[in-house]
């Protein structure tokens, strides 16, 4: 698409670059001259400013369908990759990333967090879907916040969410734990607000040592389920 963009930019200073040389030529007496003297030089003249004009209607129609391409494949990737409901990165892009490791042996620089939200099904419950819905909104923005550049951050589906950081280990994985913390406190300060209450299980290759990016991320949710089973 960039490439065809290119093209036509190209094809376009071509065209405004005869264009403006056909007004030179023409404010030239002798040429003008010429051109509405003769009838074939008349001809030519028409001729020539029908097929620029035409030039820049095809030009400018084919950067139009550019636009409405660029906007479909826009929503076709919002869609396949983003989380219909709270907007970030869904399983499918979850996927995505753990298919970059698929049958290699795994870097000691990648760590994974798994997250839940706690009671998310109380809150169904007792307040209502509508208000499930706006709580996983609102922590999965924190999240987005949280990890910046850091990280990948998606929703790994139900209540569960995946980071999976590719550089810093357990300094990355620290700041964001600190910045999540920080940020869902200030967050349940706000009285009008159900409070978020969340669990976490981390892995960090560095420690682990294992093979494949699928153990790590089992690893983390079994630490995320045993801390989560210390609830009930």
């Amino acid at each position: 698409m960039n490439k065809f963009n290119y093209y036509k930019i190209i094809h376009l200073s071509i065209l405004g670059l005869l264009a403006a040389l056909s007004i030179y030529l023409l404010l030239q007496p002798e040429v003008k001259q010429f051109v509405f003297s003769s009838k074939p030089g008349t001809i030519l003249f028409f001729v020539v400013w029908i097929i620029l004009l035409a030039s820049f209607i095809f030009i400018y129609i084919d950067f139009s369908m550019i636009s409405d391409i660029k906007l479909s494949y826009h929503s076709l990737y919002e869609a396949a990759y983003s989380d219909s409901l709270s907007s970030i990165p869904n399983r499918f892009s979850c996927d995505t990333i753990i298919e970059k490791y698929a049958d290699k042996n795994l870097p000691a620089n990648v760590s994974c967090i798994m997250l839940a939200i706690s009671d998310l099904p109380k809150v169904n419950t007792v307040f209502g879907r509508k208000a499930g819905n706006d709580l996983l909104k609102d922590f999965s923005n924190i999240l987005t916040k949280c990890a910046g550049t850091t990280c990948f951050v998606g929703r790994n589906g139900g209540n569960r969410f995946l980071a999976i950081f590719e550089t810093g280990g357990f300094t990355a994985i620290n700041d964001f734990v600190s910045q999540l913390e920080d940020r869902v406190n200030q967050y349940n300060q706000n009285v009008h607000k159900i409070t978020i209450n969340y669990n976490l299980g981390m892995a960090i290759n560095s420690d682990e040592k294992l093979n494949q990016i699928t153990e790590l991320i089992s690893l983390a949710d079994s630490r995320l389920a045993d801390r989560m089973k210390g609830l009930n």
